[in-house]
């Protein structure tokens, strides 16, 4: 690894965050005249739309004007893929809290009193408002889809020992510290600037021209920086801004629109919730011979990324595990709800954690050690019996080619502890009443690419200026996960200069076009190897100037630590871009990139959808009350795969907080809806992520020390989102804690997240 990347240097905004001195959307300065727009909100889940009375709300001080649907320019159907989702409604409502239009006034507060006082005419309608009704109702926002390999009910009666279960998994909310924003501005010539917070600033130029009915080359869009997004600003960030647009577009006048946190919580999209129904046969070994799966998503009332979304959970549902005979069925439900949307992970949590839940109850049927029956399933090179395949295709037909899972589970069974660790738990349990201990440790095997393959693609432009100094811009956006610190470093390290001479600029659709969503866990896969490449056009550039002068070859010209190194004599790269310069030579390029060899059939679900995979495995012992179903994580270590890592204090960060916010998923954070279909969890006060407090003293994270074995930037490996699914472990271990409690050897019914209630109810058996 060379100078730059590879090492822990601090994240490129740290210190001006820490001191307030980095702009957000809402601390750009608003230029005069600017408006303030705050929605109005149906009160019912499903209704007919009869009208509109905003004469109250149109009197109040300040009020300028109300948006409705009659007042978009262009198609009043966004443009998201599915074409199911109206910029505002104009006959239906079909969910509590979908924005109606907006009250415009002077200020903020004067828009959000206003626009309570705006009266609806809504004649009700039947509402879905859970899976199993849609379900009953084949109500569906998508078809569903099935994925098969083998026989699977004919294994299921050959198979020595069968089970049947049920689990269910609530959504979660995404609590990006900076709410969903939007500032819209008129520009000369029907021209429009929008900065927004969103992690996918190319759909949204496009979102937005299409509601004003303009060309996408009218429309930039810029965002610096986001106050997190965790998936809840890839689409959802455009309807925001759409209605920002319309509302400029409408009145002249710039428009900002700040949700306040009441209102995200009750219009956005969460998570989507799962229902699972699965058949499982196995051997006396805990082997698995045979599964019939099936997953029903809450899409809620479009489909947004629903598809994509179900489509991974698919794709996750084995995890580590070789599935011989298998049948799987995905339902995609229409609710009327939220439209559930892109959350880290994007539908692999909801896959993993279905296969994890069903070894542990295979492992407590036969009276055998968890980890032993997960070890028993591998992915590994083993043939299968009565045939040529070994264990290493997944049921969507990708060969597992960089299986690392039976080493670095067992160096991690190791280093945590695990098999003492088992007997001092039950030792434990044995002495203890009340206070309950369960252990668990889990695998994770990650698929990195979209499963959209036209999205795995990205560019970026780099400039060197005169003095040495570099600026570059890529399609990628910034979050806090610490992606233009990658970028800086990759491209300081192709020039061999100092990180603090790279700038990276904001995203901004009219630097580089058509740019994919910062997700997927491929900012730094995409838009790093993107820079990487832009950077190494420069440098040849200077290398074949340099090689002029001094009468060399090109290979013979080294860039480290400043210099630019040739046979003949030692230059600063200073010096050299300004000679360069002086005899014209380009010194900026632009890099293009395109992840290799992935293809899949998206009718079939079969093919090779992603690049390579990332693993990991995290060992947490739990403490479960019995008596209040409360629960605690004791310990957790994690040893996760990041290849060669570019930023290890940032690739640690990350593995921290995504199973934090795993752990908060599965344990404390539980999304309500009441029989109206209105989400009563929709502030801090009753919707509860973890605290600082929740995390155990010992939280021990190592990383894999090989680098990946495909040819990624750096020999790297994406983190953003495999670190999620580590903790699984916890939901786990909380369940090898209600069944040392219960000590019947029974199936542990727990549904997540594991609030106390739940634990409670699961250990209703004692």
């Amino acid at each position: 690894m060379s100078a730059q990347a590879g090492q822990s240097l601090a994240h490129e905004s740290a210190a001006a965050q820490v001191a307030g001195a980095v702009t957000y959307i809402d601390d750009i300065a608003e230029v005069r005249g600017t408006l303030h727009a705050a929605p109005i909100l149906s009160t019912q889940a499903h209704a007919r739309l009869l009208g509109v009375n905003a004469s109250a709300a149109l009197a109040m001080p300040g009020v300028v004007d109300v948006v409705l649907a009659a007042d978009v320019p262009g198609d009043k159907v966004l443009a998201a893929f599915a074409g199911d989702e109206p910029v505002f409604p104009t006959d239906t409502v079909q969910y509590l809290g979908q924005v109606v239009g907006l009250v415009l006034a002077r200020s903020a507060a004067q828009a959000r009193h206003a626009a309570r006082k705006v009266q609806l005419q809504l004649e009700a309608l039947p509402a879905i408002l859970s899976i199993d009704a849609a379900l009953a109702a084949q109500s569906y926002v998508l078809p569903p889809v099935f994925v098969r390999r083998g026989a699977p009910e004919t294994a299921l009666e050959a198979s020595a020992h069968t089970l049947h279960g049920t689990l269910e998994v609530g959504g979660q909310e995404h609590f990006y510290l900076e709410s969903q924003i939007a500032y819209a501005l008129p520009q000369e010539q029907n021209q429009w600037l929008v900065y927004s917070s969103t992690q996918h600033p190319g759909e949204l130029q496009h979102w937005v021209a299409h509601a004003l009915g303009i060309d996408n080359h009218a429309v930039r869009v810029e965002c610096r920086r986001m106050g997190g997004g965790f998936g809840g600003k890839e689409t959802q960030a455009g309807h925001v801004a759409v209605w920002a647009a319309v509302a400029a577009h409408k009145t002249g006048q710039a428009v900002k629109l700040r949700l306040d946190r009441d209102d995200d919580f009750l219009i956005t999209g969460k998570r989507h919730p799962f229902a699972y129904e699965y058949r499982a046969g196995f051997d006396a070994s805990g082997r698995l011979t045979a599964l019939k799966l099936q997953m029903a998503a809450n899409c809620g009332f479009s489909a947004d990324l629903s598809g994509p979304v179900a489509d991974r959970a698919v794709f996750h549902c084995d995890n580590a595990y070789y599935l011989s005979d298998v049948e799987i069925a995905s339902y995609r439900c229409k609710t009327h709800c939220q439209s559930h949307t892109a959350f880290r992970g994007f539908g692999g949590p909801q896959g993993v954690i279905v296969i994890e839940a069903i070894l542990g109850d295979i492992a407590r049927h036969l009276g055998l050690d968890p980890l032993d029956v997960r070890l028993r399933n591998l992915y590994s090179d083993e043939a299968v019996p009565g045939g040529a395949l070994k264990r290493d295709t997944t049921h969507y037909q990708m060969k597992v080619e960089d299986n690392i899972l039976l080493p670095l589970i067992s160096q991690l069974e190791q280093t945590a502890q695990y098999r003492s660790r088992v007997q001092a738990v039950a030792a434990w349990n044995a002495g203890n009443a009340v206070l309950k201990r369960g252990l668990a440790l889990t695998p994770v095997k990650f698929g990195i690419s979209f499963t959209a393959t036209l999205f795995n693609q990205a560019g970026a432009l780099v400039h060197v200026y005169t003095d040495g100094s570099v600026q570059v811009n890529h399609g990628g956006t910034e979050m806090g996960q610490g992606l233009h610190t990658k970028v800086a470093q990759i491209v300081a390290d192709e020039l061999g200069i100092g990180f603090e001479r790279v700038l990276c600029t904001a995203s901004d659709t009219s630097k580089v076009p058509n740019a994919s969503a910062t997700a997927a866990s491929s900012g730094t896969d995409l838009n790093g190897r993107a820079a990487q490449f832009a950077a190494r056009h420069v440098r040849d550039n200077l290398a074949a100037f340099v090689c002029g002068m001094d009468g060399c070859g090109a290979g013979a010209i080294r860039f480290e630590a400043g210099q630019v190194i040739s046979p003949k004599t030692t230059r600063s790269f200073e010096d050299v871009v300004r000679q360069a310069y002086a005899n014209r030579i380009q010194l900026w390029s632009d890099g293009f990139y395109r992840t290799p060899k992935i293809h899949y059939d998206k009718t079939t679900l079969t093919g090779r959808p992603f690049y390579y995979f990332a693993y990991g495995a995290a060992c947490t012992e739990v403490a479960i009350d019995t008596l209040t179903g409360e629960s605690r994580v004791l310990r957790v270590d994690i040893l996760h795969d990041v290849g060669r890592s570019i930023n290890p204090a940032i690739d640690i960060g990350q593995i921290e907080g995504g199973f934090v916010q795993g752990m908060g998923w599965l344990t404390t954070e539980e999304l309500v809806w009441n029989s109206a279909g209105l989400l009563t969890t929709h502030a801090p006060s009753t919707y509860k992520i973890p605290t600082a407090g929740d995390v155990p003293k010992h939280f021990h994270v190592a990383l894999w020390p090989q680098p990946n074995q495909e040819d990624n930037v750096f020999g790297s490996k994406a983190v953003g989102e495999p670190p999620f699914m580590l903790a699984i472990s916890v939901f786990e271990a909380l369940r090898d804690a209600v069944a040392q409690a219960r000590g019947d050897g029974t199936a542990v019914s727990l549904n997540a997240p594991a609030t106390a209630e739940n634990v409670l109810r699961s250990l209703r058996a004692l």
